[in-house]
């Protein structure tokens, strides 16, 4: 596995969500965001990589010097409970080298440090076998499939991930 580095999200990160804002990476995420949900996202990325580290924290991903996308995670409730949901997105040029995977794993050592909630959650669509794999791969475990809502009040089909920190 390649090995990358996770920079906490900052001001100067908003050229990567124009780049995660493409077609391409966002076709299963219910397509491109307009420019000011683009610039509210940008936003909320800073205030929560500006807490403490148990809430939750957006990173930049880079590999060989280059800035190769993003990973996160922040708190929400699941089926009753406290836990722990995350994203990523790697651009489509460094794509299939085993970076989403990589950057998971350093997500989950940051969250195993800094985190107080047991469990972390994913949820990638079942028409996206590339994410699916990216959780199989980073040791999720797979409960079964969900109606998640993404974007908000949109319920796709998903797997529901979970990884078990404690």
């Amino acid at each position: 596995m390649e090995s990358v580095l996770l920079t906490p999200w900052a001001e100067g990160d908003f050229w990567l969500l124009e780049r995660k804002n493409e077609p391409a990476m966002t076709e299963h995420l219910g397509g491109p965001e307009p420019a000011e949900k683009l610039a509210d996202r940008q936003r909320r990325y800073e205030a929560l990589s500006a807490r403490e580290p148990a809430a939750g924290r957006m990173f930049r991903v880079s590999a060989d010097g280059a800035d190769v996308g993003s990973v996160g995670f922040w708190e929400r409730e699941w089926r009753g409970g406290p836990v722990y949901e995350a994203g990523w997105g790697i651009l489509p040029e460094f794509q299939g080298r085993g970076l989403a995977v990589a950057a998971l794993a350093e997500l989950l050592a940051h969250v195993r440090t800094h985190g107080t909630r047991d469990t972390v959650h994913a949820f990638p669509g079942t028409d996206h076998p590339a994410s699916n794999a990216v959780c199989r791969r980073a040791g999720f475990e797979c409960l079964g499939e969900v109606d998640f809502a993404y974007p908000p009040g949109v319920p796709h089909p998903s797997y529901d991930w979970v990884y078990r920190i404690r």
